[in-house]
């Protein structure tokens, strides 16, 4: 039995011209490359901007793409087309490395007062508002302390939920029951935590408004998206980005294996910047 949407099922005509149309401007715009088994996929997500912008085929959406808002409706087709799965405390054993390994020795070290954390691909902010759990459960006192967590995804959407901190209750219950009593009122984050992140807009594939100096980047499965030559320089990117010995943490199904030689394994899907 297969899932593909059938000809006859589908409201809308969609060519293969019109999937690498689609698949080509993902690919410049993001990086994501979009292979022919993701035919119905693309199909399904595009179809939602088809209906809301009244179009009645695929082919007058690429064009309305090429024309003078297609800048702006570009914002629209990322959002449909990035996936966004994410959990609280998702792979604990990132957690638990980088409160041992991260937090911990800054905990001890009062002479180093600034500390910064970047959640690459932050989705709905499950991510990050698990990195914020996890540091202040390290260090329960910020007083003088600069703790800083940046969260960026490209899909304006997801965002937005992060900077709200308001989840479902199927979301919360992900969080462990200490924690979630701490940390979480009505389904809503605490402001102690939401004060310790800033949400931005970012496209990992162009310039990064910062100056770097973390301390660790999450950045879990995103890079699965990209092909070989994007993922290295993404990783090169993040070594310049991170402090001599920080910390990277990728997805479980990802590896840094024969595409960048900055960074040694040090854990299961964690790599240290070693130059």
């Amino acid at each position: 039995m297969t899932n593909a949407i059938q000809p006859a099922d589908r409201q809308f005509d969609f060519s293969k011209k019109d999937f690498h149309f689609l698949s080509e401007l993902v690919h410049k715009h993001i990086g994501i490359v979009l292979n022919d088994n993701k035919f119905d996929m693309v199909y399904a997500r595009i179809a939602r901007r088809l209906r809301a912008l009244n179009f009645t085929n695929v082919g007058d959406y690429c064009e309305f793409l090429t024309g003078e808002r297609g800048a702006e409706e570009m914002g629209n087709l990322v959002n449909a087309i990035t996936t966004n799965l994410t959990s609280f405390f998702r792979e604990p054993h990132h957690f638990e490395h980088l409160g041992k390994n991260v937090f911990a020795p800054f905990a001890k070290n009062k002479n180093e007062a600034r500390m910064r954390i970047w959640s690459a691909g932050c989705s709905a902010g499950a991510e990050t508002y698990s990195i914020a759990m996890t540091l202040c459960e390290n260090i329960p006192d910020l007083t003088g302390r600069d703790c800083k967590i940046l969260a960026t995804d490209i899909d304006t959407n997801v965002l937005d939920i992060g900077r709200n901190g308001i989840y479902d209750a199927d979301w919360i219950e992900k969080i462990p029951p200490a924690l979630r009593s701490k940390y979480v009122s009505q389904n809503c984050i605490s402001e102690k935590l939401r004060s310790l992140i800033t949400f931005k807009q970012l496209n990992l594939l162009e310039a990064w408004p910062f100056k770097g100096g973390f301390d660790a980047v999450f950045c879990r499965n995103v890079v699965i998206y990209f092909d070989k030559p994007t993922q290295a320089k993404l990783f090169n990117r993040y070594a310049d980005m991170l402090k001599p010995n920080g910390f990277l943490y990728i997805g479980h199904s990802e590896s840094m294996h024969n595409v960048c030689d900055r960074f040694k394994l040090v854990d299961k899907t964690t790599y240290q910047r070693v130059k």
